[in-house]
């Protein structure tokens, strides 16, 4: 492996050729990590009541685009569709449903999901990327989406290289150096590519609402937090016994993300920005304990309390519901 930025490094890890996200990959229980999506239904449930609302109000227009970003086995945009036919089967035959995502066994995975799951009722279209996607008014969702793009190491005024997985800290970037001045880091993780990533959203669609949940905190956190999951085992970046050689494009890379740099990413590109909140506190505002009730109405209890004990970690502080944030921009 030759001597490259740690962006290229992390970019041929998750996304090159033979990279951790270029095949299908199990997420849950036996897989390498947790997601909202893989915890419960009711996550995508209370996404749908939330784009019913959305209609409701006259922002999502009923025959505007849903469109996940980075779907993976597009289990989270099947759930919402699901929701949907309970809630206001109607819409189901006027909305739009689109994934992006850039991987052909992917998108082949997911078409068969979707076929399987709703026959011809329900029709998905791909795009490789946002840049494709020409539409007037859309509401876009994604989950851990900014934890997966790309990013340069930081070290007091140094820019890290890596040569042969060991990692160096010995160039200079003034783009990063100006980021992390920016962000009051010292040392830490600079996303690259956010600033692309709105301007492609704003360029796709007229009026849009766009909605994603991510792992961090609105200001930097003061140390690097980078890391490997492999196994629900979580393995520090920096770990004096990782073995990077070995672990590379087979497990998870990420970090915390940094939401007022995707923030000022959104707002650079005219987008305004509505918030920033706990998922605990996004789910239950937007009505998971409703559907809940719902489904303790009719449903039989075991499952009704078997829903229960899932959606109860999307909002548990010590499982997903505080760590995990929702940040929400409108273009309108």
């Amino acid at each position: 492996m030759s001597s490259m930025n740690f962006s290229k490094y992390m970019t041929d890890w998750l996304y090159g050729e033979n990279g951790y996200y270029a095949t299908y990959k199990n997420i849950g229980k036996s897989g390498d990590f947790y997601t909202a999506v893989s915890t419960s239904k009711f996550f995508g449930g209370t996404i749908a009541k939330h784009i019913i609302s959305l209609v409701d109000e006259g922002f999502l227009s009923k025959d505007g685009v849903v469109c996940e970003i980075g779907a993976h086995h597009g289990y989270f945009l099947a759930d919402v569709i699901e929701f949907i036919y309970t809630l206001r089967p109607k819409l189901l035959s006027s909305l739009k449903f689109v994934i992006i995502e850039r991987f052909d066994d992917l998108q082949e995975h997911q078409s068969n999901y979707f076929k399987e799951s709703f026959g011809d009722v329900v029709s998905l279209t791909h795009y490789k990327s946002l840049s494709e996607l020409k539409c007037e008014n859309a509401f876009f969702i994604a989950n851990e989406i900014f934890d997966a793009f790309p990013c340069e190491l930081y070290y007091k005024g140094k820019t890290a290289r890596v040569d042969g997985h060991k990692v160096e800290f010995d160039q200079d970037n003034e783009w990063v150096k100006s980021k992390a001045e920016k962000y009051h880091k010292d040392r830490g993780e600079i996303a690259v590519g956010y600033e692309e990533f709105a301007l492609e959203m704003v360029e796709s669609c007229d009026k849009f609402e766009f909605m994603s949940f991510d792992y961090g905190e609105m200001q930097a956190r003061p140390d690097f937090s980078i890391r490997v999951y492999e196994k629900h085992k979580v393995i520090p970046f920096f770990d004096e016994n990782i073995k990077r050689d070995e672990l590379f494009a087979k497990s998870d890379i990420t970090y915390d993300v940094t939401f007022e740099h995707v923030k000022d990413a959104y707002e650079e590109a005219g987008v305004d920005f509505v918030e920033l909140k706990a998922q605990m506190v996004t789910l239950i505002d937007m009505g998971i304990l409703e559907l809940l009730e719902m489904l303790k109405d009719n449903a039989d209890e075991k499952i009704y309390k078997q829903e229960l004990e899932k959606a109860k970690m999307l909002i548990m502080p010590n499982f997903l519901g505080e760590r995990f944030k929702m940040i929400k921009f409108r273009k309108v």
